[in-house]
């Protein structure tokens, strides 16, 4: 086995770390806020949410939400008052969705604790080398490979 491919399988294993960390992250300061209410995923799904309106499917295909229902975590966060949907007035079967301004309170939170992680990061010089805009580049490479492998199978 090369270096290279060493590597990738290490980078597999620690994208999958960082990514229960994050929610991790997530869960410690909403315990820090007494903010139970809501999991890790439904405040990521806030995040990523944005002040888009967007449906179901869209959604989906903005996150990560990993072993997650996003019906199951929509309804909820409609039930919680978190999350107004409505019907697309050109395709019935549609739901568009949007933040409510509780909604949007939460991703203030969410991208509030963010920042303050960057700026953490930033002034321990972890984000300079390499240059995390480099790394990103080569995640978003890596991600374009991968939706065209999933592409070929079908």
């Amino acid at each position: 086995m090369s270096d290279m491919t060493v590597a990738y399988l290490e980078s597999l294993q620690l994208l999958e770390r960082m990514h229960r960390l994050m929610l991790d992250t997530i869960k410690d300061e909403f315990e820090r806020l007494h903010r139970g209410d809501l999991t890790p995923v439904q405040a990521m799904i806030l995040y990523n949410l944005g002040e888009a309106e967007v449906s179901a499917g869209e959604l989906r295909s903005r996150g990560m939400y990993q072993g997650s229902n996003v019906s199951y975590n929509l309804k909820k966060l409609v039930t919680m008052g978190y999350v107004h949907h409505e019907r697309c007035d050109a395709d019935r079967r549609s739901v568009r969705v949007r933040l409510t301004h509780e909604g949007q309170r939460v991703r203030d939170l969410v991208r509030a604790m963010f920042i303050r992680h960057a700026e953490g990061l930033a002034m321990s010089g972890v984000l300079e080398d390499p240059m995390l805009d480099l790394v990103n580049l080569q995640n978003r490479r890596i991600e374009r490979y991968w939706t065209e492998q999933i592409r070929y199978i079908y």
